[in-house]
């Protein structure tokens, strides 16, 4: 009885399924059909032209107080299309507590001589890995990586505070163009000294040397991402003063300065790296790996001869081999010096990252936005569209850009995001991509502000700031969907030429794609 009813709700079952599925596909033929044939409404689009103009740019916030940055700057970046750009890095440094130059308590007879073997920076490169090589190649460089620019080290005067000295209640910042006061000597072995970016430099030979200067040993230092991965990662080396070093730091070790970070940080307020030339070689370095060994730092190598008198005779009888490590963390700022130029009134528009210069938007005019209101049209879509000049320098344009809502209330400004940033971010947000052209040329940037052009449509906002248009940096995404705050950060050194309203061809335009009742 039990397998008769099973049986017979089984079937019961498997056909109110048939059924249900007939029904469905009934219904959406039905629906098919009646969108396919529905004479109620008629979709159409008009294009608006948009105004854009040059919005250079004197400053921006650079610092990692408020919100982590993940690459800084360090070199020179020269184009005749834009702004010269000479990015330089500010740091503080971390200290480990407890350090001696010499770990052991010896005897009268005994003395330990201490020789500086080899002090530098040490600066990892960002890589990928050439599959056809098994090594690696430089990634983020800019410009072109045979050539050099000068690079000086100094130590810094400013204390960096995580607070406003002017109101501690508030979070302090420091911005791109900001000064450092410089103390003390060129703390580089040679001044000027210059950078050549390389995959080649992979290792550095270090010449252990005894009290009498002779060599007793050669360390290989080699960087690596893990040791089950032994493949070399290039870095930069800026050989130091070995006497400044040692004043500053090995005269030092035992003294309250060392005892803990803060009085570390009163008393070496921090190391200026200082780029400049004229040639394009521009670097981005990371400073937050979670490898200690990939972080740049500091770099103190030095040998202990103990030294035994006996029968007055003076013999080594122990060499110790050390290395102490100064990692650049805690606060930092990247400083651009821009060379602030001028554009002419034309057809065209500078966008260029970090401190460089920016486009301002005007979407719609006062009448624009009145004639919108008036035709009661439902807002399918809607996007602005700009086009790169491709006889300008294209060697690095960006591969994105985007847009962000700018207020100018005279003595201040106020920025937001745009509502399809955080409203569509599950759809590719505001868009803003690079695209090209039917041969492969960069040709135009478009970006999506449906709900933000339906929503002055509607009435629900009332507020119509200019819009700018930026070199894309990753801070620029909302951190959630209801985040309407935006932030101007910028490492990235990309530059492209857009055209403006003058060009005749391919002028910025806004494309509003409706459906409005018959």
């Amino acid at each position: 009885m039990k397998k008769i009813l099973r049986k017979v709700i089984t079937l019961g079952v498997a056909i109110f399924s048939i059924l249900f599925i007939i029904s469905c596909e009934e219904d959406f033929a039905n629906i098919g059909s009646n969108v396919i044939s529905n004479t109620k409404f008629d979709t159409n689009s008009i294009e608006i032209e948009v105004s854009l103009e040059n919005s250079p740019l004197e400053k921006l916030q650079s610092d990692n107080i408020s919100r982590q940055l993940n690459q800084y700057l360090l070199g020179v970046y020269n184009s005749s299309d834009y702004e010269k750009l000479e990015a330089s890095i500010v740091s503080q440094v971390g200290v480990l507590t407890d350090l001696k130059v010499v770990d052991n308590t010896y005897g009268a007879d005994t003395t330990v001589v201490t020789k500086i073997d080899t002090v530098f920076i040490k600066l990892p490169y960002q890589v990928l890995l050439n599959d056809t090589s098994n090594n690696y190649d430089l990634d983020s460089v800019f410009g072109d990586a045979s050539n050099s620019f000068k690079l000086n080290v100094y130590r810094s005067n400013t204390f960096m505070n995580a607070f406003n000295p002017l109101d501690p209640t508030k979070r302090n910042s420091y911005q791109s163009n900001d000064a450092f006061e410089k103390i003390g000597n060129n703390l580089n072995a040679t001044p000027d000294y210059q950078i050549t970016p390389s995959k080649n430099d992979t290792l550095i030979a270090i010449k252990r040397r005894l009290f009498d200067d002779s060599v007793a040993n050669i360390d290989t230092v080699k960087l690596s991402f893990t040791t089950s991965n032994p493949i070399p990662i290039p870095f930069a080396r800026i050989p130091l003063d070995e006497s400044e070093i040692k004043s500053i730091f090995l005269d030092k070790y035992e003294s309250s300065e060392f005892t803990s970070q803060d009085a570390f940080n009163d008393y070496l307020r921090g190391i200026i790296l200082e780029a400049s030339g004229n040639e394009s070689s521009l670097v981005s370095f990371s400073f937050n790996s979670t490898n200690s060994t990939l972080i740049p730092s500091i770099e103190i190598y030095y040998t202990n001869t103990v030294l035994k008198t006996e029968n007055n005779v003076t013999s080594p009888v122990d060499t110790i081999y050390k290395n102490n490590s100064f990692p650049l963390t805690g606060f930092r700022v990247n400083t651009f010096n821009m060379d602030n130029r001028t554009y002419p009134a034309n057809n065209e528009v500078k966008i260029q990252g970090t401190a460089g210069s920016e486009g301002r938007l005007k979407l719609m005019t006062p009448n624009d936005i009145s004639n919108l209101r008036s035709q009661n049209w439902l807002i399918n879509d809607a996007t602005v569209t700009v086009y790169v000049n491709q006889s300008a320098d294209t060697t690095n344009v960006p591969s994105r850009l985007y847009l962000y809502k700018y207020y100018d209330l005279g003595t201040s400004t106020i920025t937001s995001q745009i509502k399809d940033t955080y409203s569509e971010a599950l759809f590719g947000g505001i868009g803003g991509f690079l695209q090209r052209d039917d041969n492969g040329k960069i040709e135009s940037y478009t970006f999506n502000i449906t709900d933000y052009i339906s929503d002055i449509a509607s009435g629900e906002i009332n507020d119509f700031p200019d819009v700018k248009i930026k070199a894309f940096n990753t801070t620029d995404l909302p951190v959630s969907g209801t985040d309407t705050i935006f932030n101007n950060f910028s490492w990235n050194p990309k530059a492209v030429t857009l055209f403006n309203s003058l060009n005749n061809t391919k002028k910025p335009v806004l494309k509003i794609s409706y459906s409005e009742k018959k």
